[in-house]
């Protein structure tokens, strides 16, 4: 633990560096990539065009998506129950989009807003084991900060904590047990993690999206929930002036580095252990 703890810590210095070639994730051809939200939205609004970059590249991505996002509505006719199915139907349509297939998509079905009330051993083993059973060459994820606890809104603070908490876990056989000795999969280490939602000071990786951009764009408009008017009253589809307004905002207040549209991340190759 204390070699791992030093070897961490001797990575620091790098972890600003960018990474270089074939290395870097927008390069990735043929791996797979675990990417974990915490609901079926945060996926194509943080990280659509790196998603599309890796899909558009052969590799193989899951996404693993903690809530069910059944409660986001002000509508007083909507039910919860409904609202879930919305919000699949809309996940469904915004991966096809960026190339990922339904099949990719891993529920853990919680109830919107409520993570935080799962118990932590239950959740915290749901995650390990995904991540022992798909093995990702990278692991995307809700940035739980480096070296203190940040406020984000319940279910993404329980899903960026969670999430680390796991790829902890995994790496020891001890943790989850059963996971071995019934399910025959073995500990794996992570050995790379891009963190978004990130803090502006803590960016320390940026994948340029101008090439998927457009797509992006045209997954976010799949989530018609998800802004008003649906979300006041809700209604499946957009009326064309509203949705390329929407679209002229994203094109206009997208972050953008060195003139190009980018997706910011915190890169990591391993969690802190003090």
């Amino acid at each position: 633990m204390k070699t791992r703890l030093l070897f961490c810590l001797l990575l620091l210095p790098l972890l600003a560096s960018p990474l270089l070639g074939a290395d870097r994730l927008e390069n990735y051809t043929n791996k797979t990539v675990l990417v974990f939200t915490p609901h079926p939205d945060d996926d194509t609004f943080a990280v659509g065009g790196t998603l599309a970059l890796l899909a558009k590249n052969k590799n193989r991505v899951f996404i693993v998506i903690y809530t069910n996002d059944n409660k986001g509505s002000y509508d007083q006719d909507m039910t919860s129950e409904r609202l879930a199915r919305i919000r699949k139907t809309e996940e469904e349509a915004s991966c096809a989009v960026l190339g990922i297939p339904k099949e990719n998509l891993i529920w853990l079905g919680h109830d919107d807003g409520e993570l935080e009330y799962v118990p932590p051993k239950i959740l915290c083993g749901q995650v390990t084991k995904i991540i022992r059973q798909y093995r990702p060459d990278a692991l995307l994820s809700v940035d739980p900060g480096e070296w203190h606890e940040r406020w984000h809104k319940t279910d993404h603070r329980m899903a960026a904590f969670n999430t680390i908490d796991a790829v902890r876990a995994a790496e020891f056989h001890l943790y989850y047990p059963e996971h071995l000795l019934v399910d025959k999969l073995q500990p794996y280490i992570v050995p790379n993690l891009y963190f978004f939602y990130t803090t502006t000071n803590e960016a320390n990786y940026f994948v340029n999206i101008d090439p998927t951009f457009d797509l992006k764009l045209a997954a976010i408009g799949k989530q018609v929930s998800q802004f008003e008017p649906a979300v006041t009253k809700y209604r499946p589809d957009w009326e064309p002036k509203e949705l390329e307004a929407l679209k002229d905002s994203y094109r206009k207040d997208h972050q953008r580095k060195d003139g190009h549209y980018v997706e910011a991340y915190r890169y990591a190759t391993g969690f802190n252990q003090e």
